[in-house]
């Protein structure tokens, strides 16, 4: 039996960091949270934090790239692999790698890609997230809109196909309609509207139908207006479903959060970075569908302006939440690890620093920069 007592740190709990306390693991486990004196530490190997913060690991549900890598230009183990690497380094301990709209043998590529890297045991990789290709043109974003389609037998069949890990899919609720979108909730998929030009009846409905969150909450969808709720308002009236935040001051107002935040439950809004190639790399540009796209100054935009995913990474995503929109850091932890692991399905493996769950860490320093990143109890 080998253990190790994470000791000296300020672990992230409930109600905020504790210290005093010790997480013991074995293998890739959290043993349990004891005391630092407890009969249980004794004997066993101590690996000191000098009194860091010790929180989940982040878990991300939406990460087109990093590294200098793009998941869309190589859907391969390899380009995983660099993917995750490059996010492991800001405390991402889990994620999504999202494919943008592209072709029906693209998708089976990167679905078949993820299975892959499961399999080989490629750190962090959880799922894929396929963000399109049935979306709506008017809200078409940097998405090549050539590209979008209704769903065939064919993708249905993709879909439901047993593999590794969870899929979870953003359509335009409004294009595919709701029988499609409660044949692909009973498959299995995690079904999330997005880039849809829906009204709030329309979105509703789908609600009932399976659709259970929002990508990226506010952009690429209608707004929230006196008469017509649209699609924010429907994210924000029901109780039920997620939505993911992009806290780096360009995608939404820190304003515009901190109300949508106020307006649903606790436990539902989840951060997200919608990750593209710079981040975790040197590299300013990169190309996609064509278009290069540069990050300056945090954004990533095309030559014309639009938005094209972001050069946000989790750790600052979490300080964004701290520092801008005035959420205590324990809620702003759960926001990056607990919340999206129960959007995905995970809550009983993921996001806790808790017996019986994966020992995935992140330290951090009192500035919430990232120390160390802790997978599956190896740091």
């Amino acid at each position: 039996m080998h253990r190790l007592a994470l000791v000296n740190a300020r672990v992230m709990g409930t109600h905020g960091p504790r210290e005093g306390r010790a997480v013991v693991i074995e293998h890739d486990r959290i043993v349990g949270v004891f005391d630092e004196q407890a009969p249980e530490l004794v004997g066993v190997a101590r690996h000191d934090l000098d009194g860091r913060l010790l929180l989940p690991g982040y878990i991300d549900v939406q990460v087109n790239g990093g590294g200098g890598l793009l998941f869309n230009d190589s859907p391969d183990v390899e380009t995983l692999r660099g993917i995750a690497r490059a996010h492991r380094r800001f405390g991402t301990t889990a994620m999504l790698p999202t494919l943008i709209t592209d072709t029906q043998p693209k998708m089976e590529a990167a679905i078949a890609a993820v299975d892959a890297a499961m399999s080989v045991g490629v750190e962090g990789i959880v799922g894929i997230h396929l963000e399109g290709p049935f979306l709506a043109t008017q809200r078409k974003g940097i998405h090549n809109a050539d590209l979008f389609r209704l769903p065939d037998a064919r993708d249905f069949a993709m879909l439901a196909k047993a593999h590794r890990g969870v899929t979870m899919l953003t359509l335009a609720p409004e294009r595919v309609g709701n029988e499609a979108i409660a044949h692909l909730a009973g498959s299995g998929v995690i079904v999330v509207a997005g880039h849809t030009a829906a009204d709030y009846a329309t979105i509703r409905a789908s609600l009932d139908a399976g659709v259970c969150g929002f990508t990226h909450l506010f952009n690429a969808m209608t707004p929230m207006g006196s008469r017509e709720p649209g699609v924010v308002g429907a994210a924000l009236d029901d109780p039920d479903s997620w939505c993911g935040l992009i806290v780096d001051g360009h995608h939404v107002s820190p304003a515009s959060l901190r109300v949508a935040i106020a307006a649903k439950p606790r436990g539902k809004m989840v951060l997200v970075t919608d990750a593209m190639p710079p981040v975790g790399s040197d590299q300013a540009s990169f190309t996609l569908d064509g278009q290069v796209i540069t990050a300056r100054d945090g954004i990533c935009q095309n030559d014309n302006g639009t938005l094209a995913g972001s050069a946000l990474d989790m750790a600052s995503a979490v300080r964004h939440t701290v520092q801008w929109l005035g959420i205590p850091l324990a809620e702003a932890s759960r926001m990056a690890s607990e919340y999206p692991a129960q959007w995905l399905g995970l809550g009983h493996s993921h996001g806790r620093i808790a017996a019986g769950y994966q020992a995935d860490f992140v330290v951090l320093d009192d500035e919430l920069q990232v120390v160390e990143t802790w997978i599956g109890g190896r740091p």
